[in-house]
């Protein structure tokens, strides 16, 4: 495993943190190219002002990797989300990327275990996530974390709605 160190984000980490995930994004996503509505979606949910923003809300944590001073990997979790299979609050695992480079070695699992660390520690039960129902590296990556699959859902962008898979981790 590479040796890296997990923080929270800062909002210095803004600039970083949104070229990470919108090229962690495309290569995940981008399965027919990219699109008018793909290109509107990764520019507006992944620029700058809106990771800064997003990282100094309190009702959400930026968790970032660092290998030798720069960004390997980024995860978001919302504390407060609607479960859309079961209609009940949830903390929701928004964002787990890692840069291709760094994929199997270890950055996605130290982030899920940082994460869980800090939800066990304010005493939450559960955690769930949505992933595309095509992304099946992501989907087997989660079910080795102990993720199970509890519905779908369509995930609407402008004209079109893609199947994303609802999993939930109960936290022991």
């Amino acid at each position: 495993m590479t040796k890296i160190s997990i923080e929270k984000a800062d909002p210095s980490d803004a600039l970083r943190i949104s070229v990470l995930l919108k090229t962690a994004y495309i290569q995940a996503y981008a399965y027919d190219g990219i699109s008018f509505e793909y290109a509107n979606f990764v520019t507006n949910r992944f620029s700058v002002e809106y990771i800064e923003k997003s990282i100094q809300k309190k009702s959400s944590l930026f968790l970032v990797a660092f290998n030798e001073g720069n960004i390997v990997g980024v995860a978001e979790i919302i504390y407060n989300s609607l479960c859309p299979i079961r209609k009940t609050n949830v903390v929701e695992l928004s964002k787990l990327y890692v840069h291709q480079t760094f994929i199997g070695k270890g950055i996605g699992k130290a982030l899920m275990n940082a994460i869980e660390s800090e939800l066990r520690s304010m005493g939450k039960a559960h955690i769930n996530l949505e992933v595309y129902i095509k992304n099946q590296e992501a989907i087997a990556f989660y079910e080795k974390q102990g993720f199970t699959i509890i519905g779908s859902v369509d995930c609407v962008m402008e004209e079109n709605s893609y199947e994303d898979l609802i999993m939930n981790k109960v936290l022991t």
